[in-house]
C-alpha cells in the first residue's frame, strides 16, 4: 500500500544516510526504511478517529491508513467523512463513514458497535473532534459554555467510556486524545476552552491509571495553533488580519504554525507499539510556546 498524506498525495520513506561506520557485532538497526520500503506500524489495527471529516482529524486518519490500520472517521458531515473514506479506497486502505455526535450516548454507542461489526474488533481511539470558543468567563453565554464542554470534554469521555468493552475484547488498546497546549498554560479570552482541554488532560492520565492493567493507555496531544481551515478563517486577508496572524507566528519560537501532519505522526508514533511503555502523559506540539 503507497502511503498517504492529509491531501492523499504519495508518500516515500526515504533511507537514512549509511553510517559512518559499520555497527558493532550483532546490532541491527531495525527502524532503517529504505526508499520504497512502507512502514506499516498499524498493521492489523483498527483505529476510530472522530473529527475526521477535516483538519488534524482527517491528516490522522490518513496517517493511520498510511501505516497499515482500518480507519473509521466519525463526524456529523456525511460528505466530508464520504470524501475521506473514498480517497482511502483509492489507495488501497480500508475506511468506514460512521454519522455520529459524541455528546450522545446513543450516538456514541451505537457508533462503536457498528465500527465492531465493520472490522471485527477496535484497538485504537483517537478523540480529536472539539470546538473553539473566544471568551471570558464573563462574556461567554451559558449555552456556549455547555456547548465547548460537551464537546471537548464530555464527548471524548463517551467515547472513551464506550470503547474500554470492545478495547477488552481485542486484549487492550490506545486512547490518544487530541487537547491543546491551552490545557497546560492558559490564554487571554479562551476561558471555556481552556478548561476543557485542562480537564480533557487528567481525564486522559485518570483513565492511564484506571486502565493500565487491562493493557490500555491513554495520552493525550497537546498542539498549539495549527494551520486548518478554520485557522486561517480567523485572520482576515486585510492589513490589519495578517498583522495579526504574524503577531501571533511571533510567539511560537519554531517561527510558523502547525500543520496537521505534526500532530498526525505523533499520534500514530503514540497508537503503535513503539510507544508500548508510554501512557498518562500530556505532550506539548507548539512550536516552543511552553517553553517560555
Amino acid at each position: 500500500m503507497t502511503g498517504l498524506l492529509a491531501g492523499g498525495q504519495a508518500l516515500m520513506l526515504e533511507s537514512r544516510e549509511a553510517l559512518a561506520e559499520p555497527p558493532a557485532s550483532g546490532m541491527v538497526h531495525r527502524l532503517d526504511a529504505k526508499v520504497m520500503a512502507n512502514v506499516t506500524r498499524l498493521k492489523g489495527k483498527v483505529a476510530i478517529v472522530t473529527g475526521g471529516g477535516s483538519g488534524i482529524g482527517r491528516a490522522i486518519a490518513f496517517a493511520c491508513a498510511r501505516e497499515g490500520a482500518k480507519v473509521a472517521v466519525l463526524g456529523r458531515r456525511t460528505d466530508t467523512l464520504d470524501a475521506v473514506v473514498t480517497e482511502m479506497a483509492q489507495s488501497g486502505a480500508d475506511g468506514t463513514a460512521v454519522i455520529c455526535d459524541i455528546t450522545r450516548t446513543n450516538d456514541v454507542n451505537k457508533a462503536i458497535e457498528d465500527v465492531e461489526r465493520a472490522f471485527g474488533y477496535v484497538n485504537i481511539l483517537v478523540n480529536n473532534a472539539g470546538v473553539l470558543s473566544v471568551s471570558t468567563a464573563e462574556t461567554i453565554s451559558e449555552e456556549e459554555w455547555d456547548r465547548v464542554m460537551a464537546t471537548n470534554l464530555k464527548g471524548p469521555f463517551l467515547m472513551s467510556r464506550a470503547v474500554l468493552p470492545a478495547f477488552r475484547r481485542a486484549g487492550g488498546g490506545v486512547i490518544v486524545n487530541i487537547g491543546s497546549v491551552l490545557g497546560l498554560i492558559a490564554m487571554k479570552d479562551r476561558a471555556a476552552y481552556c478548561a476543557s482541554k485542562g480537564g480533557l488532560v487528567l481525564l486522559t492520565k485518570a483513565m492511564a491509571l484506571d486502565h493500565a492493567h487491562e493493557k490500555i493507555r491513554a495520552n493525550c496531544i497537546c498542539p498549539a495553533i495549527v494551520e486548518t481551515d478554520l485557522v486561517k478563517s480567523l485572520f482576515a486577508q486585510s492589513v490589519e488580519g495578517q498583522n495579526a496572524r504574524n503577531a501571533r507566528i511571533a510567539t511560537l519560537p519554531l517561527g510558523r504554525f502547525g500543520k496537521p501532519t505534526d500532530v498526525a505522526e505523533l499520534a500514530v508514533f503514540l497508537a503503535s507499539e513503539e510507544s508500548s511503555w508510554i501512557t498518562g502523559t500530556a505532550i506539548p506540539v507548539d512550536g516552543g510556546l511552553s517553553a517560555y
